[in-house]
């Protein structure tokens, strides 16, 4: 009974110690704002993908550190699925 439980705390505890990685570009948008955090010690580059025009993300992006880029994972042209029928008989 000791042991399980000192197995379950260690493995929780590597849990909480590793580190997670979040999905980085939405594909809900098609272009992205890539920030970038320099040396002032922040908490390092990210993206927020949450533009849906160039213009849009450069006038949010302008006075700072960071450029606008394609989200490469938007689905765009994408074909509609056909419905599938069943035939009867």
């Amino acid at each position: 009974m000791r042991h399980s439980f000192g197995l379950i705390a260690t493995f929780g505890a590597l849990l909480v110690a590793a580190p997670s990685h979040a999905q980085t570009f939405d594909p809900r948008y098609p272009v992205c704002m890539h920030v970038y955090s320099g040396s002032n010690g922040g908490g390092g580059d990210w993206y927020e993908c949450s533009f849906v025009s160039v213009p849009q993300c450069r006038a949010t992006a302008s006075g700072r550190a960071a450029t606008c880029d394609l989200n490469p994972y938007f689905a765009v042209n994408v074909p509609a699925s056909r419905p599938r029928y069943r035939r009867n008989g």
